[in-house]
């Protein structure tokens, strides 16, 4: 597996999109803010999800090293994938004072923007960032006429009570996930 991995292409992001993205003034009061991914990210990135994943295969009692290559070969997977089919979206790095502590990754197009994946480090979930994020994401939609869209895997459940709670409801049910949208008009 190892060898398969070191012959694929380097892991890399699109170049990033001119602009500035202003979080709003709560968000920015607690040191929080969002830049473009670069590549020199993806090591902290694949950390991120070897942490966020982890838990779902650690009853397959996989050796440390066995579970850990697994998880990077689905990172890899999914970043090509993320970066492939979402080519028009921002792929952003949450940072608390400097430092990374989750990623966004947000399409803000027409007809309505997508929220492609939004994760956080463990020291910092349960803060309201994430729902901060979001808000700041839907804030933005209704701004330019647009609802918004994601989806999310059935067995996430606190993720799926944090996407109700901003309004968003199911729309479609996939086998391993849930199509959720939430409408401007709504609001």
């Amino acid at each position: 597996m190892q060898a398969a991995l070191s012959t694929a292409p380097p892991l890399a992001f699109p170049p990033p999109r001119a602009g500035r993205l202003d979080l709003p003034a709560p968000l920015e009061g607690r040191g929080i803010g969002l830049r473009c991914a670069v590549d020199a990210d993806i090591a902290w990135l694949r950390a991120l999800y070897r942490q966020l994943r982890a838990h779902e295969f650690a009853p397959m009692g996989w050796p440390p090293q066995a579970l850990a290559a697994f998880l990077d070969q689905q990172f890899a997977m999914q970043h090509l994938h993320y970066t492939r089919h979402y080519e028009r979206a921002e792929f952003l790095v949450v940072e608390r004072d400097g430092a990374p502590v989750g990623r966004l990754y947000l399409q803000r197009s027409a007809p309505e923007h997508l929220l492609v994946d939004i994760s956080l480090d463990a020291r910092v979930r349960g803060e309201g960032i994430g729902g901060a994020l979001i808000r700041w994401a839907q804030d933005e939609a209704h701004a330019r006429g647009r609802g918004m869209r994601l989806h999310v895997e059935h067995g996430n459940h606190g993720a799926r009570r944090l996407y109700e709670r901003l309004g968003f409801a199911v729309a479609d049910t996939l086998p391993t996930h849930a199509l959720m949208r939430w409408d401007a008009d709504l609001r």
